[in-house]
């Protein structure tokens, strides 16, 4: 079944990050390497860009491939702020906000305009965009570390993207307490990220 095919890979690409917290070092990996393995070291943006693929799973429609596409865009720009040096208040405090925000969105099903969703989501992307920028190692190079960290995030978006659907095939009932426990544990992850960050 193809839900399975995606499914598989995907917890397969979860249990990689580990319990990582944060934005820890990743060795001397360097460009395309480092680029993707980044997105990885935190469980804070594995949960926020598997959110972006789970709540857009559960709204369905255009959301579909905007969120996403949204994130990964927005992302890329926040990531040229960070690594030209550009100061960006309180980024780590709103990478931990976007663990919450999107965790409570998938529990309680919350439904916004599709320009303010869109507005959220690009918001949320800048912060996780500019961790990436400032953490890009010197000697590498932009382009590829960009292309690392934007497959990676594209992959992570997907598994939310996958799990979503495997879950909304479920029973009406059992579909909706799936995404109430997954969305309430990532916020409740998120306010433990928050604690940290303060």
């Amino acid at each position: 079944m193809v839900f399975t095919r995606i499914a598989a890979p995907a917890g397969v690409l979860f249990a990689l990050t580990g319990t990582a917290l944060a934005h820890g070092g990743h060795g001397d990996a360097g460009g395309f390497a480092h680029g993707f393995m980044h997105p990885f070291g935190g469980l804070d943006h594995v949960l926020v860009m598997a959110a972006v693929g789970l709540y857009a799973a559960r709204l369905g429609g255009r959301a579909l491939w905007l969120m996403p596409a949204t994130f990964v865009c927005v992302m890329t720009l926040g990531a040229l702020l960070g690594a030209s040096g550009m100061a960006v208040v309180f980024f780590e405090i709103g990478i931990a906000i976007s663990v919450v925000a999107l965790g409570m969105a998938i529990a309680l099903h919350v439904t916004l305009p599709a320009l303010t969703t869109v507005a959220l989501i690009g918001l949320f992307a800048i912060f996780h965009g500019y961790a990436h920028g400032i953490e890009m190692p010197p000697s590498a190079s932009v382009y590829q570390y960009a292309s690392g960290f934007t497959l990676a995030t594209a992959l992570l978006h997907g598994a939310g993207i996958a799990l979503g659907l495997l879950a909304g095939k479920l029973s009406e009932v059992g579909g909706r307490r799936a995404f109430q426990v997954g969305g309430g544990g990532m916020a409740l992850a998120g306010l433990a990220i928050v604690a940290g960050a303060l």
